[in-house]
C-alpha cells in the first residue's frame, strides 16, 4: 500500500470523526440553551394556573393550598 494513501484515509477518518465531536458538543449547548430559554418564557404550571384548576374543580383555593402545591411541584422536579 502506498504511505500517502494511509495518511490521507487516517487524516479523512480523524477530521470526519473530530467534526461529528465538535458538532455533537456544539449541537447539545446550543440546544440546552433554546430549551432553558423557552422554559424561563413559557413555565410549564404557576400559581395563576394552579388557581383555575382548582376553580373549574369547583373550589376557590386558599393562597395557602396554592403555595403548597407550587412547594409540592417544585420538589419533585
Amino acid at each position: 500500500m502506498n504511505i500517502v494513501f494511509l495518511v490521507s484515509t487516517w487524516a479523512t477518518v480523524g477530521i470526519s470523526v473530530g467534526a461529528l465531536v465538535v458538532g455533537l458538543v456544539v449541537g447539545f449547548f446550543v440546544a440546552r440553551a433554546w430549551f432553558k430559554r423557552y422554559l424561563a418564557k413559557n413555565p410549564p404550571v404557576n400559581e395563576a394556573m394552579i388557581r383555575e384548576m382548582m376553580r373549574q374543580m369547583g373550589r376557590t383555593p386558599s393562597e395557602k393550598q396554592v403555595k403548597q402545591i407550587m412547594n409540592s411541584m417544585n420538589q419533585h422536579k
